[in-house]
């Protein structure tokens, strides 16, 4: 089993050994064991915040990612043993500190790419934690392979790349030991990150695919985290990834984080449409953030590619050993064109498409021939597995034929490179090339045309070199994948479909017979986007809505639900609380004039349901209210008065409210009143003809025809084109309707067109005008509801008390249905919560009675015997 980790390193003082504060002290012992995880295996201790509260308060944040950003090598001195550590500057997690200010300490948590020996781990993570502020997560073999090369790289990066498992060659079949790897390695880092946080200060990032039930394990121990999660890779759409046997478990888990950041609103598309289709959770956008809203917590959404690291780039340009190797390209390449390919030697890149391009490049345009080359480097294929296998052979055996086909003496179409190359090295190619052609088949981003933009600006020294006009505009050429992440940010580069052989050729030749003029203006634009867009300005951007995102978790009141990787937190307004029955019986038994009013749908019964009039639970507990003399009760409702009155036929004393309140007949004997008089009906002929448009072309939709109003209802229809079809219908019928005195609405799953003022508050405003007028002032009001049209009600009684229309000592009951926002004070979380609490109130009337009629029989007694 995974050892249980420290809070908070101060917990360690109580045992005598050394502790680590953010002043930098020492941390003598770091827990190593590791083990199988069972996803359900639940803590106890899940709490509300923090137990031991930080009296630091320099801003600190801790960066978690797969791996550290350090290399490691052995010590190779006689005698001495050890390792020696470095930072790896071409790591992201790295890079990214330029953006958080210099007042920020960061504290990394990871993996080491090398395997550290048991008896040395302790040793090595103080070093790390003393030198570095870095905290090794130390995994053994077996299961990271099991996590890494088994549940990362077999089923989520193949599935987020639009791979599906359709045969045991293509990534394998879904494997539950896999899934249980992947969820202990996600619990180990999690404890290594409670070893140092400091939950009510510190910020955390997560990083990647790698750690997605990470949020869940953090969130779980402290309630209040304030945690950030990017993806770097792609987010597929619904149809590919609702394939996956986890699938909710993974969402729920990247739901506990506060906020979700991707490379692009496609990404983040995939990730919302997700969530509503299979969580029923969905979004809004407002004031330009996007956000769900998940128990009562805003889980934002954050949306911007990452950039690259300029003063490396520049430094490295600046570099004798890149000038070298630039002039050695321009003797070797004199007189020809060079279009260059880097990708990673893997089955998304493409290579082998790029290449197909370039042979019939070479085919359709001989003129070409000799004076074109592709340099293609293949980078060493981080995966494993015959996939690569089978890529590397293609690639191998494509360029072959066509430097066969094509070469001649002194000249080779196709330069592949498949050997590690020095960073400055692969910055030379960048410097002399005049087109980059990155046509991945699907890529998280990709910043290999960002680097490249850079590098064609260039430096004096180079320009020297190249015997390039300082003057002169630099000039640049992209042709991009429209799959890869960087292409909607590069507006200036030549997209292409890579399946599509015959246009990526037609792109290569047109990135040649570009004009000067054009080829400078679109580098231009290039490099003023990406020099100003680059990882400082990610990483700082993406910090300053983390905070914001977490601006509220000091006022909330948190507390945690659910097992294993169900768990997520209820996250509520301190003035928002959960209605306590005894509470309400308390109050409901020592009033005497009380107003009840209660929404039907989604409060007596599920909407969802097939039949939804009411039981005969539902209705023996309204009829023991209504019995009690001291009750009004009302039932308010948006269906027709046709339905109600068939229903509740059997409630003689029942108030009811049909059509949203157009309709209103305070008992069984009386007639059907309106709330709103003289209205003309005449807008129905416009609205039906363009609600049937809409009905015909959005399968599942139906229009609902109402005395008063009309329905558009899509709860049967796919969700996402029903909403975008409510939108578009919303604002048809606004633009149509403008000068009519008519109201549109949205609600959950329809679109309404009613009168003006009509609403359920005009039932509760009308009932309580008319007890005044009986000079009865309503001691108890309680309004229950679950949606939207129920907010008018709660507004009403809650302003009810300063207009007089209550007694000076009323106690007002606001309810909702769900923790959500509203103007009620109170919530039920269900249907089964809210007949349990009018049961006890039916149970508190029928209880007065029966005390009455012992008391009424007594006294009769007493007057018999005088």
């Amino acid at each position: 089993m995974v050892s249980r980790s420290y809070s908070n390193l101060l917990d360690l003082t109580s045992g005598g050994s050394p502790t680590l504060s953010r002043g930098g002290k020492k941390l003598s012992r770091v827990a190593t064991v590791a083990g199988v995880l069972s996803e359900l295996d639940d803590e106890t201790r899940s709490n509300g915040g923090s137990e031991a509260p930080s009296s630091i308060s320099q801003e600190r944040i801790i960066i978690v990612g797969n791996q550290l950003p350090l290399r490691a090598h052995r010590k190779v001195s006689d005698g001495e043993k050890g390792w020696n550590f470095s930072w790896d500057e071409d790591s992201l997690l790295l890079q990214l500190k330029d953006g958080l200010g210099d007042d920020v300490e960061v504290i990394y948590v990871g993996c080491l790419k090398e395997e550290i020996d048991p008896s040395e781990q302790e040793d090595v993570a103080q070093t790390l934690l003393e030198t570095f502020k870095c905290v090794p997560a130390f995994i053994p073999p077996e299961l990271f392979s099991k996590f890494y090369h088994g549940f990362c790289k077999q089923h989520l990066w193949p599935l987020f790349h639009y791979m599906l498992p359709l045969s045991p060659d293509l990534g394998g079949r879904f494997d539950r030991s896999l899934w249980q790897a992947y969820v202990s390695v996600n619990k180990i880092f999690a404890d290594k990150v409670m070893e140092v946080i400091s939950p009510d200060d510190d910020f955390v990032w997560v990083h990647d695919y790698h750690l997605m039930v990470l949020p869940t394990f953090l969130r779980k121990r402290f309630n209040r985290v304030k945690l950030g999660f990017f993806l770097h890779s792609p987010f597929p759409s619904s149809e590919i990834y609702r394939t996956l046997p986890v699938r909710n478990e993974l969402l729920r888990a990247l739901l506990n984080a506060d906020l979700i950041g991707f490379h692009t609103f496609d990404y983040a598309r995939h990730f919302l449409s997700c969530c509503s289709r299979m969580l029923g959770v969905s979004y809004q956008s407002k004031r330009g953030y996007i956000g769900l809203e998940y128990y009562g917590r805003t889980v934002s959404i954050k949306i911007l590619p990452v950039g690259i690291h300029m003063d490396q780039l520049r430094s490295v340009l600046d570099l004798a050993e890149t000038e070298s190797k630039v002039a050695q390209l321009r003797d070797k390449f004199q007189g020809r064109t060079v279009l260059l390919g880097v990708d990673d030697m893997d089955i998304f890149k493409g290579i082998s498409l790029k290449l197909l391009a370039f042979e019939q490049l070479l085919t359709h345009h001989p003129d070409k021939r000799g004076k074109v080359v592709l340099v293609q480097i293949a980078n060493p294929a981080r995966g494993r597995g015959k996939d690569v296998e089978e890529i590397q052979s293609e690639t191998y055996a494509t360029a072959t034929r066509i430097n066969q086909v094509f070469g001649k003496p002194g000249y080779d179409p196709v330069v592949l490179i498949d050997s590690s190359l020095h960073f400055y090295e692969r910055i030379a190619y960048y410097v002399i090339a005049e087109c980059c052609l990155v046509t991945a088949v699907r890529d998280g981003m990709n910043l290999i045309p960002y680097e490249y933009i850079v590098c064609r600006q260039g430096t004096d020294k180079l320009d020297e070199t190249l015997a390039l006009n300082p003057s002169v505009p630099k000039k640049s050429m992209l042709v991009v994948s429209e799959f890869i992440g960087c292409s909607p940010s590069l507006s200036g580069a030549i997209r292409v479909n890579p399946w599509n052989i015959d246009s990526v050729a037609e792109a290569m030749d047109s990135a040649l017979v570009v004009s000067e003029p054009e080829k400078q203006m679109r580098h231009d634009k290039h490099y003023k986007y990406v020099s100003s867009h680059d990882v400082a300005y990610w990483a700082h951007s993406f910090l300053l809505d983390l905070e914001r995102a977490c601006r509220d978790h000091v006022r909330r009141r948190c507390w945690g639900i659910g097992f294993g990787l169900g768990f997520r937190v209820i996250a509520l307004d301190p003035s928002f609380r959960k209605l306590s029955v005894e509470h309400i019986v308390s109050a409901y038994k020592r009033t005497k004039n009380r107003a009840i009013l209660l929404d039907y749908d989604g409060t007596m019964t599920l909407q969802s349901a097939s039949d939804t009039s009411p039981n005969s639970e539902a209705i023996g507990i309204l009829n023991k209210l209504c019995r009690d003399s001291k009750n009004v009760v009302f039932v308010v409702s948006g269906k027709k008065k046709e339905i109600l009155t068939r229903w509740f036929t059997s409630c003689e004393n029942l108030g009811i409210g049909a059509e949203h309140g157009y309709f209103v007949r305070p008992n069984h004997d009386a007639d059907w009143e309106t709330c709103v008089s003289g209205q003309d009906f005449y807008w129905k002929q416009i609205v039906e003809p363009i609600m049937q448009l809409y009905t015909e072309t959005t399968d599942g939709s139906f229009i609902e025809t109402k005395e008063s109003a009309l329905v558009w209802n899509y709860q049967l229809a796919d969700p996402d084109f029903g909403s975008c079809q409510a939108k578009e219908l919303l604002d048809h019928l606004e633009s149509v309707l403008a000068n009519e005195p008519v109201s549109v609405k949205s609600g959950q799953n329809l679109v309404e067109v009613k009168p003006q003022g009509v609403n359920k508050g005009l039932v509760a405003a009308r009932l309580l005008t008319t007890m005044r007028k009986k000079e009865v002032l309503p001691d108890f009001v309680l309004c229950i509801g679950d949606d939207r049209s129920e907010e008018d009600m709660f507004e009403v009684i809650m302003n009810a008390k300063a207009d007089g229309s209550l007694s000076p000592v009323a106690e007002v009951f606001a309810c909702t249905v769900g923790q959500k926002p509203s103007k009620a004070k109170y919530y039920l979380e269900d249907i089964s919560e809210i007949l349990r609490m009018f049961q006890g109130l039916a149970d508190a009337s029928e209880q007065q009675q029966s005390v009455k009629n012992v008391s009424f029989s007594s006294n009769r007694v007493v007057i018999d015997k005088v």
